[in-house]
């Protein structure tokens, strides 16, 4: 601080924070990052998905953001309740239904049980272009499962319990786990209910047909059909359900939804008609962007779509190679445990590295990478440092004289480290956890510059202790950060 004139003139030591830096983050270890408990209470729904076909790519970003975005909010302190609504019922359900009622023969799955239903609903769609009466059929079909049919239900749980036990299987494969899973089956009636008093209250209208809408014009949206003419719901009406359903299980503050961004508009008139239904709470849509491959969309009704249980399966089998590639001499075991790291820290961070609103497209080979902005290139720096002190073989000492790491790569590097809490603070706040995953990558990249430009094991040792120092805070952050997305790390590559 000096005196000019009638100011003060303050410098910015950013040696002096050095220690500080660094012993907090060595004394709070797997707590660093973590904000104080905010009382808030946060549901997030994902990855809803429609029990006719199994997981595609598109889900793997929905559940990667959910997921990630649950840790990042819970790690700002807030209390999170990750969800699930099954869309188990409905007209798209029916065709998978009817395709297997008529072409079956009542046979079981011969492949994974959710895949063998996805087949089912490839084959109505092939067989609709040459028959345009099966869709008449399907909303015979509808109505039949919602009057409660005994053959139509008997069919319609069959199907359903190999759609959702194959779904559990891919939960399983990336670590996802729900405070609750809710059906539509079982709150779609409720939804009914909820309009049916709306009309009355004369919130909803109807037009002449007989068919329930909400009036939003007003509001500058689109209007919105609650209910079908022949009174069967869509899938506002267990939207509406669940909602307040939520509300009663969690009390939550704040009810995020991660779907698509082809559904803005739908979220929009959602919001509008909890909001004139008086249900008061906080509700956001986080939409994302589109994967693509690189012929185009997914289309699933084509038959021509990732699948999420085949991209894991693809992502450890590149992994396996570059693995053998590089390291011959390892026991089978071990090659096969670091492919299942490598390989789903690939898929994870490649799709978790992108802005949730941007389109892109998803290249196995790519992301597999042990260099640029990959997954596997920041597991190879953690296992770096795990390599330097394998090699010293030196305890750090309790008192280290931090002020020795003055160079400026140590010193840049130390306040990214500081930075990581706010990182953590504004993903969660802005719902973007791609900040979290740009942020990792700095700190792999400015390992590479201290790497290059200061020795550790040859340096002095009062600096050889400072500098290892850095190196332990370093692979914390490196650890806390990753294990927001669910990746593990490896000590060795």
């Amino acid at each position: 601080m000096e005196a000019n004139g009638p100011y003060l003139n303050f410098f910015f030591n950013p040696v002096a924070i050095v220690g500080s830096v660094l012993e907090q983050i060595t004394r709070e270890k797997f707590d660093y990052g973590k904000h104080p408990p905010t009382g808030k209470r946060v549901v997030i729904e994902f990855p809803a998905p429609n029990t006719n076909k199994p997981l595609h790519l598109g889900h793997v970003r929905n559940m990667l953001l959910g997921q990630s975005l649950t840790e990042i909010l819970r790690a700002c302190g807030h209390e999170v309740f990750p969800v699930n609504l099954n869309n188990d019922r409905g007209i798209h359900i029916c065709k998978s239904m009817l395709a297997y009622q008529k072409w079956g023969n009542g046979a079981a799955p011969d492949v994974k049980s959710d895949h063998y239903v996805g087949n089912w609903y490839v084959k109505f769609s092939q067989e609709e272009k040459n028959n345009e009466d099966l869709n008449t059929e399907i909303a015979t079909m509808l109505q039949m499962w919602e009057e409660g049919d005994p053959e139509t239900r008997a069919l319609w749980e069959k199907m359903n319990h190999w759609a959702l036990d194959g779904f559990k299987e891919t939960y399983k494969k990336f670590e996802i786990e729900f405070a609750k899973e809710y059906f539509e089956s079982d709150i779609y009636q409720k939804g009914k209910d909820i309009i049916s008093r709306g009309l009355q209250d004369g919130i909803f209208k109807q037009h002449d047909d007989g068919a329930i809408y909400a009036e939003l014009e007003q509001f500058k949206l689109p209007n919105k059909v609650l209910l079908r003419a022949d009174g069967t719901s869509i899938y506002m009406t267990q939207d509406l359900a669940l909602a307040f359903q939520k509300k009663q299980d969690f009390n939550f503050d704040l009810s995020i939804f991660v779907v698509g961004n082809e559904q803005i508009t739908h979220f929009q008139q959602l919001f509008k008609i909890l909001e004139l239904l008086g249900l008061e709470a906080q509700q956001f849509h986080l939409a994302y962007g589109m994967i693509e491959l690189p012929e185009g969309k997914m289309k699933s009704r084509e038959g021509r779509v990732v699948e999420a249980d085949d991209i894991v399966t693809e992502n450890i089998a590149l992994a396996e190679k570059e693995i053998r590639k590089r390291y011959s001499d390892l026991s089978e075991e071990e090659i096969q445990n670091r492919a299942q790291v490598i390989g789903m820290t690939a898929l994870r961070f490649f799709i978790l590295k992108y802005d949730p609103t941007r389109n892109f497209v998803f290249n196995p080979d790519e992301s597999i990478s042990f260099e640029g902005e990959t997954g596997p290139y920041i597991l190879y720096a953690y296992a770096r440092i795990s390599s330097i002190f394998e090699k010293i073989q030196v305890r750090i000492p309790k008192k280290v004289n931090y002020s020795l790491l003055t160079h400026e790569t140590e010193v840049a590097l130390v306040q990214l480290l500081q930075k990581y809490p706010d990182i953590v603070r504004e993903a969660g706040n802005s719902y973007k956890p791609h900040l979290v995953a740009r942020y990792l990558l700095d700190i792999a990249q400015a390992f590479t510059r201290f790497y290059d430009a200061c020795p550790v094991k040859d340096a002095e040792v009062p600096l050889r202790a400072a500098r290892l120092a850095l190196l332990r805070a370093m692979q914390v952050v490196l650890r806390n950060g990753l294990g927001l997305f669910h990746i593990h790390v490896l000590k060795k590559m």
